[in-house]
């Protein structure tokens, strides 16, 4: 199936409302050192398509009822393959079809080129962005736009309409927990919604992310590691020091008037769904 349940492993943090996931790829090639995906798709760096993906698809497509459908979760929808291909917008073609609403989850400028599709089915375009520093956005990220483009694509997004939110996602004490200026600068280009959520630590990703940044991994490593707690087959920060950057954060958004939405940490911050995807509009 390309069109499954959401969270199926029914984790105790997720506080996402029911939905579908589709993921056109298989992997992807923004080599973010944080990626959690890594860590249980085999040759993830190999960004693919799905076999048989369109054909597949239009079968699936013809048994939706309406859901939200989520894309994507385990990997970009937009990768620079979709530049030459072009899947993941004949799949928005086959999707505008049906009576669905459609959360795009992306890191990529190559959003834009669907605004046409996403202008005429109920959407929400959530953009990922850590940090106003594209050079540090370049190294956390290597594969992927930096942050000032990403910042470009929300403002475009919302310019045409298309209701849009962003994620901090994660943040990481000593390299971006000081979130003030971005968040300022997404509630100046219009954002309605911010999801944030902490670095969760699996051994694949700490052994990109300590490489890259050995003097901050240093660091962490006691949070993590000594007074972290293990939950899912991730690492966490202590749960203090989580409620205190996540609450930290709502402050900050509420303070714009946006809603917050923090991502499976516990904690009862949420003054939107989690996702974001309440700002969808049912009424073109």
């Amino acid at each position: 199936m390309l069109l499954t349940v959401f969270d199926p492993w029914k984790s105790q943090y997720c506080t996402c409302p029911p939905k579908l996931t589709f993921n056109p790829y298989t992997g992807c090639d923004h080599g973010c050192l944080y990626c959690y995906a890594s860590s249980y798709i085999p040759n993830f760096q190999n960004c693919r398509p799905k076999k048989n993906l369109l054909s597949r698809l239009e079968r699936e497509a013809t048994k939706l009822e309406g859901e939200l459908i989520s894309i994507s979760n385990s990997s970009d929808p937009y990768p620079r393959l979709e530049q030459k291909m072009g899947l993941t917008r004949k799949c928005l073609e086959m999707l505008a079809k049906t009576d669905c609403k459609l959360q795009i989850i992306t890191k990529s400028d190559l959003v834009t080129k669907d605004i046409d599709i996403l202008q005429t089915v109920p959407s929400v375009v959530s953009v990922t962005v850590l940090t106003k520093d594209d050079n540090l956005s370049r190294k956390l990220e290597p594969g992927a736009p930096v942050s000032s483009k990403r910042l470009t694509v929300i403002q475009t997004l919302i310019e045409a309409g298309i209701p849009t939110t962003a994620r901090i996602d994660p943040v990481i004490p000593f390299l971006n927990d000081d979130m003030y200026e971005l968040v300022e600068t997404l509630a100046d280009l219009g954002v309605m919604h911010l999801t944030c959520s902490t670095y969760k630590t699996k051994p694949d990703n700490w052994k990109r992310f300590s490489k890259s940044f050995p003097d901050i991994s240093k660091k962490l490593s006691p949070l993590y590691f000594d007074q972290g707690e293990r939950i899912g087959g991730s690492t966490y920060l202590p749960e203090a020091l989580r409620f205190d950057l996540m609450k930290k954060a709502k402050e900050l958004t509420e303070k714009r008037n946006m809603k917050f939405g923090c991502c499976r940490e516990s904690f009862k911050l949420n003054s939107g769904v989690c996702d974001g995807s309440w700002v969808i509009r049912n009424n073109l």
